[in-house]
Order: structure tokens, then sequence, then C-alpha cells
């Protein structure tokens, strides 16, 4: 009977790893009424988010919002085991270009306790009235099944022309959010443009984010996150900050998604699903929600 369950609490410990939490990021390039009503490219974003326990959609551009809850709706027709539900922000750019951030969640994994859309900022020693052309938008999530049970969460998508400013000014973000909400654990994932030409390697100096050691940057600069073979640039990332978030990431786990390889698809079906690939991490599970749960 001691064998047994040792070979018992040895096979939850194993099987455990698959109830880590998976965060994603996902620029779904003009996601709107067009891609909604495609059942091809809805059936393959089915599929990629619902890989995902909590994922930030990008380049939201429908205006009506039929977008996304149809592609909720269908999760929760395509996931059963799972209760999705989302948060989004305001549109935002600067003129009549707008985007949304949306997150879409699992309801019976994590609850998103606040969250608020980043006011304009004046840039320092500028004219200009605001640093962001899409202001980032925060979320405090409640994960009772992971180590770190309570963390932020940036959502951002920077302008190219402006990238490395925008991603400088993220480090002030991080300490307004410190300041509001007393936490280190931050972590920041989406499209920064932070890869190729929009990025160089004497601007990657004065960048806050990039060169303060507390800031690790889990996307590395030789991943490729963008879908088409004749570019290989790491756009998209994940930088988390906080030594207790930082300790919870699952090792090896934050990795750019390849639909086109691992769903078969040729560069043009990838192509209208969006020109960008997800990036994902995994947080650590907490062991007695995987004893309590398996048993």
């Amino acid at each position: 009977m001691r064998i047994a369950g040792l070979l018992l609490f040895i096979g939850l410990c194993v099987f455990g790893v698959t109830s880590s939490l998976k965060i994603c990021a996902f620029n779904v390039q003009s996601f709107g009424e067009s891609k909604a009503n495609n059942k091809r490219v809805m059936g393959l974003l089915l599929k990629i988010v619902s890989r995902c326990d909590l994922c930030l959609i990008q380049e939201v551009r429908d205006s009506k919002g039929e977008a996304i809850k149809a592609l909720v709706k269908d999760l929760n027709r395509f996931d059963k085991s799972n209760s999705y539900s989302y948060v989004e922000s305001e549109r935002l750019g600067r003129k009549t270009y707008k985007e949304q951030y949306v997150y879409i969640y699992r309801k019976n994994m994590l609850t998103i306790k606040e969250h608020f859309q980043h006011p304009k900022l004046e840039a320092e020693g500028t004219n200009e009235t605001e640093v962001f052309s899409r202001e980032p938008f925060v979320i405090r999530v409640q994960s009772p099944t992971t180590l770190v049970k309570d963390f932020v969460l940036i959502g951002q998508h920077t302008c190219p022309k402006s990238a490395m400013k925008e991603i400088d000014e993220l480090y002030g973000v991080v300490k307004q959010i410190h300041k509001k909400w007393k936490t280190d654990n931050v972590i920041i994932l989406g499209d920064l443009n932070a890869g190729c030409n929009y990025v160089t390697i004497k601007g990657w100096k004065a960048v806050r984010l990039r060169n303060n050691p507390k800031f690790h940057w889990l996307i590395g600069d030789e991943q490729d996150t963008t879908v088409r073979e004749r570019t290989r640039c790491a756009y998209d990332r994940i930088i988390v900050h906080g030594q207790e978030i930082i300790s919870g990431v699952v090792p090896g786990s934050a990795q750019v998604f390849n639909f086109k390889e691992n769903f078969h698809l040729t560069e043009q079906e990838a192509l209208e699903v969006s020109d960008h690939f997800p990036v994902e991490v995994d947080l650590k599970p907490t062991h007695r929600y995987l004893l309590r749960n398996e048993l």
C-alpha cells in the first residue's frame, strides 16, 4: 500500500505539469467582421486561443464589438470543459485608425480583479501630448492554481516608428503599477515591434526595460514571431518583472507558437489568420492544487 501511495504521488507530480497556467499574446492583424465571418479562419483561431488560459488579443478593429463576442461564444462551444469570458479596452489610436486590446480568459481558472486603461502621458523633453500610440491596457489577475496568486499584465502594441520610445516608457508604467497596487509581479506582453528595422543596437542601450536586470526578456532576439518566410523578426515579446513571478515561470515554457507548422498550413493559409505568431509562457502550478484536483 505504501508503494502504491508513493507511485500515485509521483504520478500526480508528473501529471501536474499539464496544469500550469498558459498565458499568451496574439496580434490577430485587423481582427474584425471579415475574419469573424470566415469559418476557416475562425476555426483556426479557436484552436490557437483555446490552448491558452489567458490570451491577449491585439489589433481588434471591429467598432461594433461583434467579432470578439462571436469568438468567445464559439470558444465556449468548442471547449466545453472551460468557461471563457473577456475584458476589453477602449478603442485606441491617435487619429481615425483605432484598435482595441482584449483579454480572453478561462473564468474557471482565474479571476480578473481589476483593470484600467493607462492614461495618456506627456513625453519628457518633447512637445508631444502623448507617448503611446495605443496606451497600455492593464489587468490584475488572481490565480488560485499557480504558485504566484496575484500578478499584473500590461498589454501593449507599439507603433513601429516609435517602438523603442514606447518600450522605454513601459518602465514608468511598471513603477506606477507598483505605486497603485503595491506589487512587483508584472508581465509585459504583446507586439512591441521589438525587432528588425524598428530597433537599433545603440537605441537599445537607452531603453530601461532592456538594460535594467530586473526585467527578464523571455522571448529572445533570435526568435521569429512573423508568419512570412522572408522575414525573421522578434516583434512580439514577453517580459517579466519581480522575483516572485520570475521564479514562478515554468523553465523553457516561453516560446513562439508556430501555428503554420503545427496545423500544416501554407504560408498563404496562415496569413489569412495573421502575419504574427502568438507568444506564450506557462506559470508553475501550486502542488496543493495539483493533489486536490488529481485525487
